[in-house]
């Protein structure tokens, strides 16, 4: 009797787990509009030790007054989120969310070294699929504002925009190539797609070095605090409401906010990182907090992201990763 009970517990629990799986399968098949803001050089738990060269723990951290206060209060968010083990610096973190691999590139390049010929990442298989995207990218402070499409560190970080390195989109390291200029553009834009209702349905934003977080960053506006988290921030608390505000985001949105890496060095080199989901199908709705300790990195998001705008095959890491469904009602 009792081993009948325990494999009617073991049943009912598997059943239900699958039930609550399906649930926010569900809820994320209901997602139109994806946007994924990508921040740095923070962790968001650890021994804080990154604190010695600019780049402090974010938790509870008086100079992230939003991130723990709004954002946090207001979004589903991962405790146990990190980048891939021993995936440093920021360019194989990049090339990770847009292809599940850093394609053996542990180093920051410019567009061609290497060139990546292959047609396996994530806007290939959307543009294939009929899927709009579109990657937002801020200049750099004292950098014009670029008209072509940006393969050296003439505007801004270029290593931390990953869908210039495939050749599919850059066509042969072309600065004129039309299919990057279509999809690569000026962060200014995105208000006026937001305000006219043309949004892509997958918006990747690069935040520029003065606003992501980065260390050691200079000069920024003099307006701006000299605390490159403090910084970044501010800009997230100005930034993210435009996309929270918007129809788009209203009818059927998701945001993602997420730092590239951890701290690179020590017990924590890998993570915890900061994780957050906004969305109306969100645990909370957007409008409260929720909680997870599921262990999650950037293969995570990419198979979540895949899931959301059903397109296959599944990249790299992503083939055996966690999705984040757990996040979402």
């Amino acid at each position: 009797m009792k081993n009948l009970r325990r494999i009617l517990t073991v049943g009912i629990t598997v059943s239900l787990l699958f039930i609550l799986s399906a649930m926010s399968s569900a809820q994320m098949s209901k997602v139109k509009n994806v946007w994924v803001i990508l921040m740095e050089n923070h962790n968001w738990t650890g021994d804080n030790a990154g604190a010695a060269f600019g780049d402090p723990d974010l938790k509870n951290n008086l100079k992230a007054p939003y991130i723990n206060g709004t954002l946090l209060d207001t979004s589903a968010h991962a405790e146990q989120y990190f980048n891939p083990p021993g995936n440093h610096p920021s360019q194989p973190n990049y090339l990770w969310l847009e292809a599940g691999t850093n394609f053996g590139v542990l180093a920051d390049t410019q567009p061609g070294q290497p060139q990546l010929d292959t047609h396996l990442h994530l806007v290939r298989l959307l543009e294939d699929a009929g899927i709009s995207w579109t990657a937002y990218a801020e200049p750099d402070f004292g950098s014009s504002v670029f008209d072509n499409c940006p393969l050296d560190f003439s505007f801004l970080d270029v290593e931390h925009l990953a869908f210039v390195y495939f050749k599919d989109v850059n066509r042969g390291l072309n600065p004129e190539s039309a299919e990057c200029i279509k999809h690569v553009r000026p962060y200014y834009q995105m208000a006026t797609d937001l305000a006219n209702q043309t949004s892509a349905r997958y918006n990747f934003i690069t935040p520029n070095l003065c606003h992501d977080g980065h260390e050691g960053i200079s000069p920024c506006d003099a307006l701006e605090s000299k605390d490159n988290t403090l910084r970044s921030d501010t800009w997230l608390k100005k930034n993210v409401p435009l996309i929270l505000n918007s129809a788009e985001y209203k009818r059927g949105g998701a945001l993602f906010i997420i730092w590239d890496e951890g701290e690179d060095d020590g017990a924590f080199s890998d993570g915890p990182i900061g994780m957050f989901l906004l969305s109306p199908f969100a645990k909370g709705g957007g409008k409260t907090a929720y909680t997870n300790f599921i262990h999650y990195d950037h293969s995570s998001t990419l198979r979540t992201l895949q899931e959301i705008f059903q397109v296959g095959p599944l990249l790299g890491g992503a083939a055996n990763a966690n999705d984040l469904s757990d996040l979402f009602q």
